[in-house]
């Protein structure tokens, strides 16, 4: 076997599991659309069938108070069991087994009726939360084990209590939320009886043949969380009442530590789970950005865990653990921890998807059958729409043949990966060159695609996905040789000097900031990139958090933006904050509303609230945006072929690989 150690099975006495894989929590939005749970059904289903050794659902609250949402699921009433059968009918059908997490939001909650410990408002939501009486204390507790009974009279295998992340019943936990002078606030002992009494009253209400997982704040990441003795203390508390598996959480929403974007080391935080290993016997899940199974086996064989969590990686392949078993993991297709379709659409109150995966959540909706006429189909330029669509035609049935004018595919992709914290992206164009060979795809490189060659071969359709050019400044002086585009930074087809300004504060600016400045990706150095966010593994203070240890300044950044509007203001929901802090830590200096007047040899000349300056800078990056490659358009459709535009080419807005691989995935459905 490739992977001994992640797919042998676990024993939790009353009931096995097939191998040593979690699907962790993820909340999809599914759960409140209009037939939403028969979709939700066909997308838990597909996970079951891939392998997977136990599916833990998105949190649905045990009471409306708790909800994340006005509208947002619970789990309360009989009448509400019978839509939650048909999601565990489907799971255990494909030989799955599969807990309902049960999560109150608490202050984290997005309505005005929310309740909390104390009365101290979140820095992440609107409303200021109503202290909970002690008859509500009690009756929240009481709720949740009637949503555990519930989730068993439902089908569930088991239950999930959310306790971490800086919901309820970690907001109990911590002095930081709780102010309370009563039996539930004050001493450890007492705030850690929440948590407790929830565990004890659920164990009564369904027996002992029933998982309760219970997910643990192991490392808070914010002042005044929990010590480290206060979690094994609490750790040992849960598996004296009963606690079947602990699950590790890691930081509060309002930390100002990423803890699940791409620029974090794999398995980052599996050490925390290790120090808990010897103080429990319970089996213990080390989670967050896990998300190959070489890493999953190394966890559990290394000892640092019994069990690994994978969510995100889910959403990008549901036959992850099928493709383990098989020996092929160079089959996977990889979550590249961008957030850009699953988190940043959950914040947004949209489906959840994936940006390398269109199909998932969409499981009903997007297929590939086998095309009703096969058709030979040019595609032109392999980045990542290119790739996409040849691959999901030839799936169709289609004999595609790709042309791509480079010596490699990836397009954009190619010059994304070279930015620190993005090697991620290397994963996707390893998926979509294996796809392309699997599905006898005919990739021609180095080769440019011209209409004679469209006659000659006799093609039915031709698809465009020539993506994008870096849009050019008509500027006094900008014709120098000192003055760039950020692709050529990233060719490595010039050399930068120690002062640079970047034009442009969008995506690309960022990206083009951090790369000058980062002069070692620190995602690929895990104890370093702990030091640099503040991570304290000795765990001397609350929370694990130490000072940062931050990079000495080596080049003068100027990120200039022409909007007056705060600078990364577009940058991901869930992922802004992060460059933002970054370009902080390097001492990048970024100005607004900059109007930009030439280049010469004293610097760029701006003028910035209507005041003249000039930054004395040794070159310039253009990174304002791009332009569609449309340079073959005209020709190939003067063939009198149908020509169908996707990705940067149909429209050159913020470079969009979600648009793009969706683009193509929806244009290989319909041809």
């Amino acid at each position: 076997m490739a992977f001994p150690h992640l797919l042998s099975p676990l024993d939790l006495g009353f009931t096995q599991l097939k191998n040593r894989v979690l699907m962790g929590s993820m909340h999809t939005g599914l759960e409140e659309e209009k037939g939403g749970f028969e979709k939700l059904a066909a997308f838990y289903k597909e996970r079951a069938a891939g392998g997977v050794g136990l599916i833990v659902t998105g949190g649905i609250s045990p009471n409306m108070r708790g909800r994340l949402a006005p509208h947002a699921c619970q789990l309360s009433f009989p009448w509400q069991v019978s839509k939650h059968k048909v999601v565990t009918q489907a799971v255990h059908e494909a030989g799955g087994k599969i807990c309902m997490q049960i999560l109150h939001a608490g202050r984290y909650s997005y309505h005005p009726f929310s309740v909390a410990p104390s009365k101290k408002k979140s820095p992440i939501t609107p409303f200021t939360p109503s202290a909970m009486s002690d008859r509500q204390v009690k009756g929240t507790i009481n709720d949740y084990a009637t949503s555990a009974k519930l989730a068993k009279k439902a089908g569930y295998d088991g239950v999930e209590v959310m306790g971490s992340e800086g919901y309820l019943i970690n907001q109990f936990i911590c002095a930081r939320t709780n102010e309370r002078t009563d039996d539930w606030g004050g001493s450890f002992d007492k705030r850690m009886r929440f948590p407790i009494e929830i565990v004890k009253a659920i164990r009564a209400k369904v027996g002992q043949e029933f998982i309760i997982i219970f997910r643990l704040s192991m490392l808070d990441l914010v002042d005044n969380g929990s010590s480290w003795d206060e979690v094994v203390k609490l750790a040992k508390a849960l598996e004296e009442v009963g606690v079947t598996i602990i699950n590790t959480g890691i930081g509060w929403h309002e930390a100002r530590v990423p803890t699940i974007a791409t620029s974090v080391p794999r398995a980052a935080f599996a050490w925390v789970t290790e120090r808990l290993k010897s103080e429990v016997n319970v089996p213990l899940v080390a989670t967050n950005r896990i998300n190959t199974p070489e890493i999953g086996e190394n966890v559990i064989a290394s000892g640092q865990a019994d069990m690994v969590s994978m969510a995100r990686p889910f959403l990008a392949d549901a036959e992850f653990v099928n493709k383990a078993q098989e020996n092929t993991p160079e089959l996977i297709n990889t979550c590249i921890g961008c957030n850009q379709a699953c988190l940043d659409h959950t914040f947004a109150m949209k489906r959840a998807t994936c940006l390398v995966n269109p199909r998932a959540c969409y499981e009903t909706e997007i297929n590939f059958t086998p095309a009703s006429q096969r058709k030979r189909i040019a595609v032109v330029g392999a980045g990542p729409a290119g790739m996409a669509f040849s691959v999901y035609a030839a799936m169709r049935g289609h004999i595609v043949v790709l042309f791509e004018a480079k010596s490699e595919v990836g397009g954009q992709f190619n010059l994304a990966r070279k930015i620190p914290g993005k090697e991620e992206f290397n994963e996707t164009i390893r998926y979509f060159l294996e796809q392309l060979k699997r599905h006898d795809v005919e990739l021609r490189l180095n080769t440019r695609l011209d209409a004679s060659v469209l006659q000659a071969e006799s093609f039915d359709e031709v698809v465009m996905s020539t993506g994008v050019i870096p849009r050019k400044l008509d500027l006094p002086g900008f014709d120098s040789d000192k003055v760039v585009d950020y692709q050529q930074v990233l060719q490595g087809s010039v050399a930068l000097g120690q002062k640079v300004a970047l034009i442009g504060a969008g995506g690309i600016g960022f990206d083009m900031a951090h790369f000058i400045c980062e002069q070692e990706s620190t995602t690929l150095n895990p104890d370093k990139w702990l030091k640099q966010w503040g991570i304290d593994k000795t765990y001397a203070a609350r929370g694990g958090l130490a000072e940062p240890e931050l990079e000495a300044k080596h080049k003068q950044v100027y990120l200039l933006q022409r909007k007056t509007s705060k600078i990364g203001k577009g940058l991901g929901k869930t992922t802004g904050w992060i460059h933002r802090s970054v370009l902080k830590n390097h001492q990048v200096e970024s100005m607004t509303g900059v109007q930009y007047q030439s280049f010469d040899e004293q610097g760029l000349h701006i003028v910035v609230n209507d005041s003249p300056q000039t930054l004395d800078v040794d070159q310039v990056v253009v990174c304002a945006g791009q332009e569609s490659n449309r340079e073959l358009q005209q020709e190939l459709l003067d063939t009198g072929l149908p020509v169908h535009l996707i990705g940067g080419v149909d429209v050159a807005a913020e470079l969009d690989a979600k648009r793009a691989i969706r683009q193509g995935a929806e244009l290989a459905m319909q041809l």
